[in-house]
């Protein structure tokens, strides 16, 4: 009997039958099977909670990409019940009111987003609606238009309007890129009274939102604020009146006042142009993000330092995505500030994100995306010359050695046979000598026992695991689009 050389136990085969079993139910049963990485498209960011009253309150957010968000809310940490956007379209731009709700209640919320349930670093964001107050008699309104740099209207970007001392409030634009706030119900940051605002001197700061498409910022009184002048994405203004259009006289007198020409190098002219002490209180807050240079470098480690460069004193908030990782961290006097995750990384990619204030009291953000490919003992950070494409790193291989040569086996040289002496012949026939035949069979093993085990059975239940594997994959593909 032949036996066959390579065999496979088949319990082997039974293994890969439950693995696939299992693994393809566990699969279907999930929205989406494996992320191939932590893409930041659809992460949160930006969240702010705003219009807080007794009753009702608001979240802000945006994505990178056009995606489908809503929030999970309840009065514990099981958030059970659920608000949408008014507009089931996927947009960028996100805002979502809960209305309805108890005086004095502590609340929770999470965020979904494009099918993905987001926490406040682990936990769900909290907040607490206010007590209940008079209505407010005052009626005092911010209303104005934003346009994109192409003079079309910015639908559907996010307004903020904020005040010292008071909560921000917020609203969505229109179809032509209008919006109104009204300013009397504002209360107070501690949220137990209404804000105190003069319309002549309490200062008004507004933040437009449009994530991709850019921002832009305002500084104005109330007076001034009904309606604001057009507002184009990526700019900043003041419209603060009548002194903010003297103070701009003045820098433009100040330097038409300037010496042409020095014998030596002298310092740029402060904002105002004197020429003389440096403005503390004026100069601009610059925030440097040096680990990562360009967007879209390679990290070799899953724990990664960041660091930079800033002004002194200046609290910068980091924010590390896919799943978010919120910190903040203070400028120290060196000017070089560092920072890395409390925990590591998952491959694939990720977005950090800077946000501090300027001078102006102006948010400022600088975002910078990065891919993760860990390996034990590499540096923190290799990051690509600009412009260059990255280098691989050699992948140590096993070399193999050479296979010692068989020795051969000697055999024995029969020896030629002596000639026989004569010898009386013996009276009965003679017995025949049996002659050995060769053997063409493969030998047994060293026990004389074949292995047990059989090639088809096995490989038949094998491909059947894989099979219910690949089915599995399938599906939840399927049901995740």
């Amino acid at each position: 009997m032949k036996v066959s050389k390579y065999k496979i136990p088949t319990i082997l085969g039974v293994l890969f039958l439950v693995a696939g079993v299992v693994a393809g139910v566990v699969l279907v049963q999930q929205e989406q099977v494996f992320r191939l990485g932590a893409s930041p498209d659809s992460t949160p960011q930006d969240v702010r909670i705003t219009n807080v009253t007794d009753t009702s309150f608001t979240v802000n957010w945006i994505t990178s990409k056009d995606t489908i968000g809503y929030i999970n809310w309840g009065d514990s940490n099981s958030v059970s019940m659920q608000a949408r956007q008014e507009s089931n379209i996927p947009k960028r731009a996100h805002s979502v009111t809960v209305r309805g709700l108890t005086a004095n209640t502590t609340l929770f919320f999470t965020i979904n987003s494009g099918g993905e349930d987001y926490q406040n670093s682990g936990i769900p964001w909290s907040l607490q609606t206010g007590p209940t107050l008079q209505t407010s008699t005052k009626t005092l309104l911010v209303s104005g238009t934003v346009v994109k740099p192409d003079t079309q209207p910015a639908e559907g970007v996010i307004v903020y309007v904020s005040a010292g001392g008071a909560q921000t409030l917020s609203a969505i634009t229109s179809q032509n890129g209008s919006f109104v706030i009204p300013l009397s119900a504002v209360r107070s940051a501690t949220g137990t009274s209404y804000a105190q605002i003069d319309p002549q001197t309490t200062l008004l700061d507004i933040f437009v939102q449009a994530g991709s498409l850019g921002v832009a910022s305002a500084q104005t009184f109330q007076a001034q604020a009904n309606p604001l002048p057009s507002m184009t994405l990526g700019q900043v203004y003041d419209f603060r009146g009548e002194n903010a259009v003297e103070e701009q006289n003045l820098v433009t007198e100040a330097v038409v006042e300037l010496p042409e020409s020095t014998s030596e190098a002298t310092p740029l002219p402060d904002r105002f142009g004197t020429g003389g002490e440096e403005e503390t209180g004026d100069e601009d807050v610059v925030i440097t993000l040096e680990s990562i240079e360009e967007s879209g470098e390679i990290v070799s480690t899953s724990n990664p330092e960041f660091f930079g460069e800033g002004t002194p004193g200046t609290e910068i908030a980091i924010t590390v995505e896919s799943d978010p990782v919120s910190d903040t961290v203070t400028v120290p006097s060196s000017g070089t500030w560092r920072w890395s995750p409390p925990e590591g990384l998952e491959e694939g990619e990720h977005t950090v994100t800077l946000s501090w204030r300027d001078a102006q009291g102006f948010l400022r953000t600088l975002t910078r995306t990065f891919v993760v490919q860990a390996a034990e003992g590499d540096p923190s950070f290799e990051s690509t010359p600009s412009g260059s494409t990255p280098s691989p790193t050699a992948t140590p291989t096993t070399k193999p050695t050479a296979t010692a040569a068989p020795t051969a086996t000697p055999t024995t040289k029969p020896t030629a046979n002596p000639t026989p002496t004569a010898s009386p012949t013996p009276s009965g026939s003679p017995t025949p000598t049996p002659t050995p035949t060769s053997r063409v069979s493969v030998p047994s093993t060293e026990s004389g026992i074949p292995v047990a085990g059989s090639l088809t059975p096995t490989l038949l239940l094998g491909t059947m695991g894989i099979s219910f594997l690949i089915g599995g994959i399938y599906l939840s593909l399927k049901a995740s689009k």
